[in-house]
């Protein structure tokens, strides 16, 4: 009877393995000539696409992405705007950074933002080197500024459990926590074009160095506990300039790996022990310029799987 037990307990597993594997959905969102938000499944293939702005006086790589809890998308094909668009490809709200709150006739791109809970959203702003929120009206209820010596010029932000914002900067190769009151309470020099970092569970930061071809983990007193560097162990997956980063609950990490080159995969997901267990290769949707996307897990998946089939009927 025990034998059998633990033979259903452990088919049961599998089978929920199996299920979330099916389920899991990613969203890309690709510039450098391809201007293209998609959503597709775990294998590539494209349920839903949206054409951006090209190359043009203005507009830039992709920095940033999100799905929202409704089922948006929150994107941006510019230096300057936000744009909140249904799947049905409705824009419902919209956001410039290049003339709104004080910034006409300055000098501001944004790389980075995210739609709060309470419903505001965060807007990072570089070159006027602040960090603010708006509400759904575009009024700024709160505002960060962001501290000089090249911190102002960001890349990639994301919030640590306690809501404070850790950022990185290029020049110089910086990760900076930031408070809700514009202190610094941590900071890793990493002396490279950084360009993602995530608070892990654990408390450690997983910082993507961009130009140093390289991923670590790094633990709050400073110490490197964890990383890859310009290939990953036991592969032939060469790393290029790394960029977005995510924890899975099970403790493996997704990785960023652009412009790395026709070989190589666009994302992929590996564990603790350096084993490569998925990969996202599709060159012919998002090319050598795929810097940011997001992995959507089961609950996430299989909404959005629900939309998609509503648009269809």
């Amino acid at each position: 009877m025990k034998a059998n037990l633990r033979f259903l307990v452990v088919l049961s597993l599998l089978l929920t393995a199996v299920v979330a594997n099916a389920e899991r959905l990613v969203l890309v969102s690709a510039s450098y000539g391809k201007n293209v938000i998609a959503i597709t499944d775990r294998d590539g293939d494209v349920l839903w696409s949206h054409k951006t702005a090209g190359p043009q006086q203005g507009h830039t790589g992709h920095h940033d992405v999100h799905l929202l809890p409704n089922g948006n998308i929150l994107y941006h094909d510019s230096w300057t705007k936000l744009t909140e668009l249904t799947l049905g490809k409705k824009v419902v709200w919209t956001y410039d950074s290049a003339t709104m709150n004080g910034n006409k006739g300055k000098r501001v791109d944004v790389h980075a933002f995210a739609r709060l809970k309470n419903g505001n959203t965060s807007i990072v702003e570089s070159g006027v080197g602040r960090i603010i929120e708006v509400d759904k009206n575009g009024k700024i209820v709160h505002e960060i500024s962001m501290k000089k010596d090249g911190r102002q010029n960001t890349r990639w932000v994301r919030f640590t459990p306690e809501g404070n914002p850790l950022v990185t900067s290029e020049n110089p190769g910086v990760v900076t926590e930031y408070n809700r009151k514009g202190e610094i309470v941590w900071e890793y020099l990493i002396n490279t074009r950084c360009y993602g970092a995530i608070r892990l569970k654990n408390g450690n930061t997983l910082i993507a160095s961009g130009s140093g071809h390289s991923v670590v983990e790094v633990t709050p007193d400073k110490k490197v506990v964890w990383e890859i560097r310009d290939k990953v162990p036991g592969t032939d997956i060469g790393l290029g300039w790394m960029t977005a980063l995510q924890e899975l609950k099970n403790g493996n990490f997704i990785i960023g790996n652009c412009h790395a080159g026709e070989t190589n995969p666009q994302i992929f997901e590996i564990t603790r022990d350096k084993k490569v267990v998925w990969e996202f290769d599709e060159w012919e949707l998002v090319g050598n310029g795929l810097a940011v996307w997001q992995i959507l897990n089961d609950k996430q998946s299989k909404r959005l799987r629900k939309k998609l089939a509503a648009l269809k009927k």
